[in-house]
């Protein structure tokens, strides 16, 4: 990061100390490139622990110091518009050399080479160490090793030492990270008819040796990426909590340590899981989780970020030893068979996990209290069934519409609580749970028995679908897909690469192409409710959907755009994320957005006959395309998209203790028969993207240019950029570090126009104004008389900034050959008075000229002016007689100055507010 020039309209100290400050922003892990001052030569960065009183108490910096910073400010600046065109280039991109953008799966294989290193065979072991925990307590510890190739590192749990206090709480160490996570829950029982579960889950980014971006520098509400780790861990441990558990109970996690080799997603589920396994909540079973890549044809458990860049597949299993609970997956057109034989492979991992905190539990683990459950009243699931069973029969069998159908339970479940109330007084969540109990068996066995579903449909058919393309005539994209009472309104939207969705998180800032977002308003069901921020339903279904769509569009080298999807849910009786998938699809492909090959999404479930038990072919019935009512009374929900090859996304959720696989293959091989039918239905919408794009959409040209040209496109203080955008109509610029540069606008003949203006202006290279130095031709020097010490020049003044005043004091030959010998008079040097503002009491002298001293060379063999030592000459004193009152240094080089006067305290605190706004 070189000192920035242009546009800088406070004085020098105040400049000073804001650069100095953004320059020891921490780095993050991973990046290469952090923002740092570097001199001209070895690219030093200047100390960090120069930092460290300026910050600490800001009361104390007078104005010495902040001389002395000025001084270093200087000696970093070579070439004023070269560093200005930096800056402007800094900004323009809207991005830090910290950043990232998101790596096209074109390239991201080019050149690797899959390497796993051998590891130690699988294994565990627990060990209890007494007087090793505060206190002398005893600290138990978990080791894991998994016994995967390219897995090295154990996996460590350690309880006993740190959050003795909550519930439980334990430590997982894989490597470098560290998470800790906590169980706790209140004393008292609350009087519901649900689990009261709570999850919450932080990114700490003083684990990677960062901050927070934002204004006071603390970890704030969750970002979405924290919201769908919260879902991750939510989903595979709520249905093992014991039946009719009413503590409020909540699972916190943290990232205290992240050394960016792999993510801590998985991590963050297992480690949640032990505490919750550790303490007297009662969890039927240990839960664990394993990540799953593909990688050069080759499965990858637990991978590497690195790795994870040429993955085909991101997919996140978690289970028990007996079944699998949860999967969130992403892949590139993969085939159902792989992705069995992946959540397999993950199964493996999750099995020697659970293994091990089996064992932990038995040296560590709490009680677990049960005392306060209530039992299930004798009785009453018998009298329940035997009363009402002809009632539900009725009501399943009239294939009635979901408002009728939602009626009729309504009257019945008002019905069943007035009549058991005599028998039963008290026990309203237990006749609640009897009667959704016997509505899940008789959905069941009417499914089981006749193969029809309480809407007379077969269990693999799907609604009626009606889709329609091209909606609205101002929107890029737009589509309305419905499919029986679920429908969605889709738009897409194209932008330049200014359009990207920023994500700050503490592996780098993330720059996201392509994004969706999912609204489901109250509305659509017939309500009224919130509106305004997405809830976390909203962001789950939403990342679902964009996932699902990602692998089908164009690299960004064929198609230039960033794309946003928008999916509104208008009604919703089932999977409106599915929905969101058909119609997002459509609307990439009405805006003329080139996919690779539509995508579509369905939604399965499964009754079971046995909801305690792990699902098995025997127990279940697979239904294609479920219904709200078949979502809330079953046991799975399976969401699968993809194209006519493969699958792109899936997620499963199971509310029993497990899915086995066998079950697994066939409710994958339905949802493709399933997923080939909406396909067709989408067809006959549009069967393929529309040839041009909407005129209302801007046209995007790219070239690549010479990074030592940045400069001359951007220009000193960004003129040359600007003036490009306004003399050819243009809506952006976009200059990126590597070069590359696009052109966005709706008159392709200005964006040529535009282009032409680029490559004249960039054909030479770099130069003085460019924005590279590296392989520009050196600039000719000045071949005349040298320069005296101590002699005054008149010169004339070649340019203003905000550190100084560039002067030519020795004129170079008529004919121009050369240039003439020019110097610096940095601002501290300007008058005996401290210049707040260089450029602007540069113009209020209205001089073409400057009276300077020659003080010879620096360091780096730079002339250095003086105009104060000419006014000191002339016995112009500073107001008070304190000789000397500006902030430069001394130049007489001898001679007892008095000290520089203390700065007021509202200097003092405007200097820290401008540290603070440059390390945010």
């Amino acid at each position: 990061m070189r000192f920035p020039t242009a546009s800088v309209a406070a004085y020098l100290a105040l400049a000073s100390v804001a650069i100095v400050a953004d320059a020891f922003v921490a780095p993050r892990p991973q990046l290469q490139s952090s923002m740092r001052l570097l001199d001209g030569a070895g690219g030093t960065p200047l100390p960090r622990r120069r930092l460290g009183p300026l910050c600490s108490t800001p009361s104390a910096v007078n104005g010495e110091e902040v001389a002395a910073i000025a001084a270093a400010i200087e000696d970093e600046v070579e070439g004023a518009e070269d560093d200005t065109a930096a800056a402007e280039k800094s900004a323009s991109e809207g991005e830090g050399e910290g950043e990232k953008e998101a790596e096209t799966s074109e390239d991201a294989d080019e050149g690797f080479k899959l390497v796993l290193e051998p590891v130690p065979p699988a294994s565990h072991s627990v060990t209890s160490t007494p007087g090793a925990g505060p206190a002398g307590d005893t600290v138990h510890s978990l080791t894991l090793h998994l016994g995967f190739p390219g897995h090295p590192d154990p996996i460590i749990i350690e309880t006993g030492k740190i959050g003795r206090q909550a519930g439980a709480a334990v430590t997982l160490t894989r490597g470098d990270s560290v998470l800790y996570a906590t169980a706790s829950r209140e004393k008292d029982v609350k009087d519901l008819d649900f689990l009261p579960l709570s999850v919450e889950f932080t990114e700490r980014f003083s684990s990677a040796g960062t901050t927070s971006g934002a204004f006071n520098k603390r970890d704030g509400r969750p970002a979405e990426h924290e919201i769908l780790v919260c879902r991750l861990v939510d989903r595979p441990l709520r249905p093992l909590i014991q039946e009719g558990w009413r503590h409020e109970t909540q699972l916190l996690s943290w990232i205290l340590s992240y050394d960016g080799v792999r993510t801590c997603d998985p991590l963050a589920i297992t480690a949640s899981a032990a505490a919750l396994w550790l303490s007297d909540v009662p969890l039927l079973k240990p839960v664990a989780a394993a990540m799953v890549g593909y990688v050069d044809g080759q499965l990858v458990m637990n991978p590497t970020v690195e790795q994870m860049k040429h993955s085909r597949l991101n997919l996140t299993v978690a289970g028990t030893k007996d079944g699998v609970l949860m999967i969130e997956g992403a892949a590139d057109f993969l085939p159902e068979e792989l992705m069995v034989e992946a959540v397999s492979f993950g199964h493996e991992a999750i099995k020697l996990q659970c293994a091990g905190l089996e064992e932990l539990g038995r040296a560590a683990g709490k009680e677990k209290k049960v005392d306060s459950i209530k039992a299930f009243p004798e009785g009453l699931q018998e009298a329940v069934d035997e009363l009402y069973a002809a009632k539900v029969d009725e009501i399943y069998g009239g294939k009635l519409s979901k408002e009728d159908g939602s009626a009729a339970q309504s009257e019945l479940a008002a019905l069943v609580s007035e009549e058991m109330e005599e028998r039963y007084p008290e026990e309203g969540s237990a006749v609640k749970s009897a009667l959704k109990d016997l509505l899940c068996r008789r959905m069941f066995a009417l499914a089981k028995s006749s193969g029809k579903r309480i809407d007379g449909r077969r269990l693999d058919e799907v609604r009626v679908i009606d889709a329609e393309a091209g909606l609205f005539p101002r929107v890029h994209g737009s589509s309305l897909f419905t499919r029986g009472q679920t429908q969605v309104v889709a738009t897409a939207t194209l932008g330049d690469s200014g359009m990207r969705q920023k994500v700050d998180r503490i592996s780098g800032m993330e720059q996201k192409r392509f994004y969706l977002q999912y609204t489901f308003p109250p509305s659509c069901v017939g309500e009224t409710g919130r509106v305004g921020a997405p809830g976390r339903r909203e962001v789950g279904h939403g990342n679902l959907a964009e996932r699902a769509l990602a692998p089908a569009l164009p690299g960004e080298k064929d198609f230039p755009y960033a794309i946003r999807v928008e999916s509104l849910v208008t009604e919703s009786n089932g999977s409106s994320s599915m929905a969101s998938v058909c119609g997002g699809c459509l609307a990439l492909m009405d805006a003329g957005v080139p996919v690779k090959s539509p995508v579509a999404g369905i939604a399965m479930g499964m009754l079971l006959g046995d909801k305690h038990a792990v699902a098995s072919d025997d127990n279940a019935v697979i239904v294609s395309d479920i219904l709200g009512t078949e979502d809330a009374l079953g046991t799975m929900d399976f969401k699968v998209a993809g194209n006519r090859e493969g699958i792109t996304a899936f997620q499963l959720d199971i509310k029993c203790e497990g899915l086995t696989l066998e079950t697994m293959k066939k409710a994958l091989g339905q949802a493709r028969e399933g997923r080939l039918h909406i396909l067709d239905e989408m067809e006959k919408a549009l069967k393929e993207p529309r040839p041009e794009l909407p005129a209302t959409v801007p046209k995007v040209l790219a070239l690549k240019i010479s990074e030592d040209a940045i400069g001359k496109v951007i220009g000193p203080g960004g003129r040359q950029i600007r003036a490009l955008i306004e003399d050819f109509g243009l809506a952006n610029v976009d200059v990126k570090e590597s070069g590359d540069v696009q052109i966005s606008g709706f008159d392709m003949g200005q964006m040529e126009k535009a282009k032409e203006m680029i490559e004249a202006l960039t054909s030479g290279g770099g130069g003085r104004g460019g924005g590279g130095r590296g392989g520009r031709e050196p600039r000719p020097e000045y071949v005349g008389p040298e320069a005296e010490v101590g002699t005054t020049y008149k010169g004339k003044i070649t340019g203003i900034h905000a550190f100084g005043v560039f002067v030519e004091i020795l004129p170079g030959p008529e004919d121009g050959s050369t240039p003439g010998l020019e110097g610096l008079c940095h601002v501290s040097d300007l008058h005996v008075e401290r210049v707040r503002n260089c450029e602007g009491f540069v113009r209020a002298m209205n001089t073409e000229t400057l009276e300077v001293v020659y003080l010879g060379k620096n360091k780096k063999g730079q002339h250095q002016l003086s105009r104060k030592a000419v006014l000191e000459g002339r016995g112009v004193k500073a107001r008070g007689g304190n000789e000397g009152g500006g902030r430069g240094r001394r130049t007489d080089g001898g001679g007892a100055s008095s000290p520089s006067p203390e700065m007021s305290q509202e200097e003092v605190e405007v200097i820290a507010r401008a540290i603070d706004n440059a390390t945010g």
